[in-house]
């Protein structure tokens, strides 16, 4: 397989349900034919509302599949032979509906009839207003078909269609591309058994019932880098502030809210963990006092004073805890980058601190792409913009890497000792 066509010979059966972003299909198509892809196309009835079967079958260069009782598509690649050709099924856009019914193991359409009776792996990219999305019955549905060994990509969070602002929205071609592509790519097991604990999301710090203090942080960098050690075959622990992002099934999740939460949380993993990854941003500060009532304006006053108290540092108390395990933080910055990462490195006693210039554009705090300068206590090293995903696989390949080293050394101080 050529670096240029990593899906040579690969073949993905590419199902279209009936959302906006089924435009988004065709696009698709082609990239992964470019990629080296044999694709074919299954449509259900109400994603030809949107986009013709015409439109996919010339990106596909192959008839389009559409109808579970069609005699003439019978007479050729049957629905039973269609579902055992595919090396992977992949449903982009899926909808809600097409998730619920997947879920139910319903086959009186085509395309949840070819994932019942296909053996080949299923991937899902769910599509759908960001109020459907987060309705508990969507999340159980996805969560079960999470348990059955379904791939779940995305969604990605921004503006919608209907004018609606959070997560729903189809991943981007070139990220579900690149997903397929690493799907298919020997799978690196360099952390397998390691048990890593992620630290991911903003923290909360509570004013009063009704306001708090926080950050931009969404979340997706931790969760990226979760996903990757599970690719990696680590044992994974996402300590997760307030974010409405999803996990795998197979990693333990610990949701908390405030600094003081996750500093607990965090020292309570400590001795089940071999690599700590502190991903969160965490505030520095929370108030002395959190009110029992909303604060009230006052009438006589333009101003409010809150007096803020430090909080506890929590990847320096994992660094310098008893049997500490392998430590790497992170640095969100807006200058001086490596002085200040180097700085973090060194005074909170880290092994590796991965830094990121958060003022630059597309990358950081909210984006679905990321960039990261990386550095030991005598090593630099420059992970380039990609998106989070691809960062995530590099960062931890370079963990992996930096870990076996730092355990073989420890090996030698227990055994001198």
């Amino acid at each position: 397989m050529s670096p240029e066509l990593p899906l040579q010979g690969k073949k993905i059966l590419l199902g279209v349900c009936g959302g906006i972003a089924a435009y988004k299909s065709a696009e698709l198509t082609r990239r992964l034919i470019d990629k080296g892809a044999d694709v074919r196309i299954v449509m259900t009835a109400s994603a030809k509302e949107f986009i013709t079967p015409l439109t996919m079958q010339a990106v596909s260069g192959h008839a389009v599949y559409d109808s579970l009782l069609d005699p003439q598509a019978e007479l050729g690649m049957g629905h039973i032979e269609l579902a055992k050709w595919a090396d992977l099924i992949l449903i982009a856009p899926a909808t809600a509906n097409a998730i619920a019914r997947l879920r139910a193991g319903m086959a009186d359409e085509l395309l949840t009839t070819l994932c019942l009776a296909s053996a080949s792996p299923i991937a899902i990219a769910p599509a759908m207003n960001q109020q459907m999305y987060l309705a508990p019955v969507t999340q159980e549905n996805i969560n079960a078909l999470k348990e059955r060994g379904i791939f779940v990509w995305g969604p990605a969070q921004g503006m919608q269609a209907c004018g609606d602002v959070g997560p729903g929205r189809l991943l981007e071609v070139p990220d579900l591309v690149q997903l397929s592509c690493d799907f298919f790519a020997p799978v690196e097991q360099s952390l397998m058994g390691v048990n890593v604990v992620i630290t991911a999301g903003p923290t909360q710090e509570a004013i009063d019932p009704v306001r708090y203090i926080s950050n931009h942080s969404s979340g997706k960098m931790g969760f990226s880098l979760a996903e990757a050690a599970l690719v990696m075959g680590a044992n994974v622990t996402v300590i997760a502030g307030p974010v409405h992002l999803t996990l795998p099934a197979e990693i333990k999740r610990i949701d908390i809210k405030s600094a003081v939460e996750m500093h607990q949380a965090s020292l309570a993993a400590v001795a089940e963990s071999d690599v700590f990854i502190a991903c969160a941003a965490v505030a520095d500060f929370r108030t002395a006092q959190v009110h029992n009532e909303k604060m009230k304006k006052q009438e006589n006053s333009d101003s409010m004073t809150l007096t803020l108290v430090k909080n506890p540092d929590i990847i320096a108390d994992v660094a310098s805890s008893i049997n500490r395990p392998f430590c790497v933080g992170f640095a969100a910055e807006t200058n001086n980058l490596e002085a200040y990462a180097l700085d973090k490195l060194t005074r909170k006693n880290l092994d590796l601190i991965a830094a990121n210039d958060v003022s630059v554009n597309d990358q950081g705090f909210n984006s679905d792409n990321n960039a990261l300068t990386v550095f030991s206590k005598n090593q630099r090293f420059d992970i380039a913009l990609n998106t989070k995903k691809e960062v995530s696989m590099q960062l931890l390949k370079l963990i992996a890497q930096e870990f076996k080293e730092y355990s073989k050394d420890h090996s030698n101080e227990t055994n001198r000792t």
